[in-house]
């Protein structure tokens, strides 16, 4: 059964920073891309960042140089770090595991940008 729980959303101001952590199971973790989505009330999911077995990344234009993706074998847990917040980036943000046709996600860690 896979698992990812995420952790360490919350309330930050404009400019601000935070640190996303997802512990995944039930998966050979270092073989899967992992990666981040958000989704805000009343728009579609949308792709954040992503981190491959072999360590190359991919980010969405509006958070690049902003946020940085990184992996923990060891601990098979994936990092969001996120800079520079703005209130554009308040939404769900959800922890994503693939591997060839296998998807899955995570509930969720609400992030809220606002002064």
């Amino acid at each position: 059964q896979v698992q990812l729980v995420e952790s360490g959303g919350g309330l930050v101001q404009p400019g601000g920073s935070l640190r996303l952590s997802c512990a995944a199971s039930g998966i050979t973790f270092s073989s899967w891309t992992m990666g981040w989505y958000r989704q805000a009330p009343g728009k579609q999911r949308e792709l954040v960042t992503t981190i491959t077995s072999g360590g190359s990344s991919n980010s969405a234009d509006s958070v690049k140089g902003r946020f940085t993706i990184s992996r923990d074998n060891a601990k098979n847990t994936v990092y969001l770090q996120m800079n520079s917040l703005k209130p554009e980036d308040t939404a769900a943000y959800l922890c994503y595991a693939g591997y060839y046709y296998s998807h899955y996600w995570g509930q969720g860690t609400q992030v809220t940008v606002s002064s």
